[in-house]
């Protein structure tokens, strides 16, 4: 499993039937910065994965891939090979926080 980052989505209006309906999400994996340990860093790479979760642009996520990403319900006998499986809250590292997701105030706060 690895983090990564939704960066947009993909539509593919020709495809196999087993994947009529599946939500395709670009992301774009992150790590942990070698040096400082306090930040996440993009690897510079980009995948699409399918969507299992609801994940909307700009979240962090939890993916999955090569033979694991066929055993969720929903991916089952599907052929995948990245599948988003959480949204990330948050991620420590050290007792450290380093990322927390960013959750959206009423107008009156």
């Amino acid at each position: 499993m690895f983090l990564a980052k939704v960066t947009g989505s993909l539509v593919a209006t020709q495809k196999v039937g087993s994947m009529v309906g599946k939500k395709l999400l670009v992301v774009e994996p992150y790590r942990i910065d070698a040096q400082t340990r306090s930040e996440l860093k993009t690897t510079g790479r980009t995948l699409v994965a399918v969507d299992t979760v609801g994940a909307g642009e700009g979240e962090l996520v939890l993916v999955t891939q090569g033979s694991s990403a066929r055993l969720t319900p929903e991916t089952k006998n599907l052929p995948v090979d990245t599948v988003i499986i959480g949204i990330v809250d948050s991620v420590h590292v050290e007792q450290q926080c380093i990322y927390r997701k960013q959750t959206e105030q009423s107008p009156s706060e």
